[in-house]
């Protein structure tokens, strides 16, 4: 039975609600139905829940994979909360400029860092 990874399931599903709510209420101030209207805080807005989207669903099936391997609690926790800690750095830093940033730069640095070490842990469980 899962124990630990539903909590890291759980707060990415939240942070994907808040990061689409970001979205729709930029669009509704803007008066922008669909695209970006030319607006660039809306086209970030609008990549930063993409890209959640883009990154979070493989990093979260790792992670689970992990637990069902028998990966200890902490060890989950340790991937887990780096995860959030990756893909919050990343909104913020993509909020804050469309340009590079330390935070998008971290934040993608930190989440590439975890999908290689949950897939490392994963393979070495299944060899």
């Amino acid at each position: 039975m899962l124990v630990t990874s539903p909590l890291y399931v759980a707060l990415s599903a939240l942070l994907v609600i808040a990061l689409a709510v970001q979205v729709i209420l930029l669009r509704r101030r803007k008066r922008i139905g669909l695209g970006d209207g030319g607006d660039t805080r809306l086209a970030c807005a609008i990549r930063a829940h993409a890209n959640a989207l883009e990154n979070l669903p493989l990093a979260l099936l790792l992670l689970v994979l992990f637990e069902l391997g028998g990966a200890r609690p902490m060890a989950i926790h340790a991937y887990g909360a780096t995860l959030l800690l990756a893909r919050l750095w990343h909104c913020v830093g993509l909020s804050g400029s469309p340009g590079t940033s330390a935070g998008r730069l971290y934040g993608t640095a930190l989440t590439w860092l975890v999908v290689i070490g949950l897939s490392a842990q994963v393979l070495l469980r299944a060899i």
